[in-house]
């Protein structure tokens, strides 16, 4: 059975980025019908924090990516990452180093200033340090090294950028354990994939560089490799690497702005992979079609209007039921009584059609369950005296048609054109200025025959200035 993970650092928020990848591992695990594990490698104890750890999995829920086992916590499993290493320095694959940092920093200037990489020179391997006479020091305690091979190439065949080969000759001995007993990056991440028998490891392409030593340890462990695949980086609308003022923010950010969990997940789906011309697509059909093969090797650039974009086309798919249920938070937060005014799915039908975000149908639904409170500039600059008037007049038909509905409204509107001679703004506008406070909306007659006939009325009477 498949089996995939989404692995984040608790050191800040989800941001377009992992969830990326929490998307692509999460579909590759249902479109095979495989299992998908949520791990939260939590060892940078210095940056790691309960509130990321939240952030990460309410962006989670938010999107949809439900998982099948987890959370796991890497903290959790000291003893086990201890035990894996007793094991390799047992079988010589493993070994104490008792560098201290400041022996590392000399080596390193050392090496920089003959011109050579800087890295470990391996002085703590056991053969090395006894032909050097070096002893343990008293009171410290090691950190735990692997004994990397010293010939030979590391291959493996990327399932997105294919066939990867690097020299062992590049690597040098890194640290499994750190001197309290916690592991790094390269030594927990093995550890954990084998225990959790995952097959398939996606992740970005900044990972690339550390697959090498985590498959050496795997063959020191005699581990059967799980697949790898690295997506690409996701680059700024300017090919620069994706920064906060690109949109690099919290995923939960975008919820906040209104955007549609199922548009997000449309869009994080796009950035590196294609399925053909399409664009628009829902969450259950991403699943159907999402395979490794059609993820691009070139690095995907984030463009905040085509997600708007396609968040606009979300929101006008949506049922008038379901966007109304998902505004009514939003609207109670701005204010809005909503048993004062007409069923909400009526107005979300009127306004759906031209809302890009939650946000902006929220707030243009508002002007039906609040009072408005046009201003005298907004009067002043659509408001001429010749037509004040026609509007008092209007208010009097309006109370007079039999039936209140948009085409006997519209209708009524038409008559007062044709008698007064007018271009449809010059009355439209003004009767927009009175009753909602604003110049434009929707159809007009349909506006006025959700508003109620009474309220229409009242708001063109009260607000019509008299001077």
């Amino acid at each position: 059975m498949i089996r995939t993970r989404f692995a984040p650092s608790p050191t800040g928020f989800l941001h377009i980025g992992g969830a990326r990848t929490a998307l692509y591992s999460w579909a590759y695990a249902r479109r095979h019908g495989g299992k998908f594990i949520l791990r939260i490698e939590d060892t940078d104890r210095e940056r790691s924090t309960d509130a990321s750890v939240t952030a990460i999995i309410d962006g989670m829920k938010w999107l949809g990516l439900d998982w099948d086992e987890g959370p796991f916590y890497q903290m959790d499993r000291l003893p086990r990452y201890r035990e894996v290493a007793d094991r390799l320095i047992a079988e010589g694959k493993a070994y104490a180093c008792y560098c201290s940092k400041e022996e590392l920093d000399r080596m390193r200037e050392e090496q920089r200033a003959h011109g050579a990489k800087p890295r470990y020179d391996g002085r703590w391997r056991p053969e090395r340090a006894a032909s050097l006479g070096l002893v343990p020091p008293a009171g410290i305690e090691p950190v735990i090294r692997f004994r990397n091979p010293d010939d030979g190439d590391v291959i493996f065949d990327d399932m997105v950028k294919g066939p990867i080969s690097i020299s062992n000759a590049e690597l040098d001995d890194f640290v499994l354990l750190r001197g309290d007993g916690v592991p790094t990056y390269n030594f927990g991440v093995v550890v954990d994939d084998l225990d959790m028998g995952i097959t398939h490891i996606i992740r970005g392409d900044d990972h690339v560089n550390n697959t090498p030593r985590q498959i050496n340890v795997m063959h020191a462990l005699n581990a059967e490799l799980p697949k790898f695949a690295h997506a690409p980086m996701i680059l700024g609308a300017d090919g620069e690497r994706l920064s906060k003022r690109h949109g690099a923010v919290s995923v939960m950010q975008y919820e906040e702005d209104g955007f549609l969990p199922r548009a997000m997940v449309n869009y994080l789906a796009r950035l590196g992979w294609s399925h053909g011309d399409d664009e628009n697509f829902s969450p259950e059909q991403f699943v159907q079609w999402f395979d490794l093969k059609h993820v691009s090797r070139s690095p995907a650039q984030f463009n905040p209007e085509k997600l708007r974009w396609l968040n606009h086309q979300h929101v006008r798919e949506q049922s008038d039921e379901e966007l109304a249920d998902a505004i009514v938070p939003r609207m109670k937060f701005l204010g809005a009584d909503l048993s004062s005014g007409p069923p909400l799915r009526g107005v979300v039908a009127l306004f759906k059609d031209r809302a890009e975000t939650l946000v902006s149908l929220s707030n243009d639904c508002l002007m039906f369950y609040s009072e408005p409170r046009p201003t005298q500039e907004l009067f002043d600059q659509h408001v001429p005296a010749p037509i004040k008037p026609v509007l008092a007049g209007l208010a009097n038909d309006f109370e007079a048609i039999p039936d209140w509905t948009p085409v006997s409204i519209g209708a009524q509107i038409r008559a007062v054109l044709d008698a007064r001679q007018l271009k449809m703004p010059k009355l439209a506008i003004p009767v927009r200025v009175c009753v909602l406070g604003r110049t434009n909306t929707p159809d007009l007659a349909s506006v006025l025959s959700l508003l109620g006939r009474r309220v229409v009325v009242e708001r063109l009477r009260q607000n019509l200035p008299t001077s």
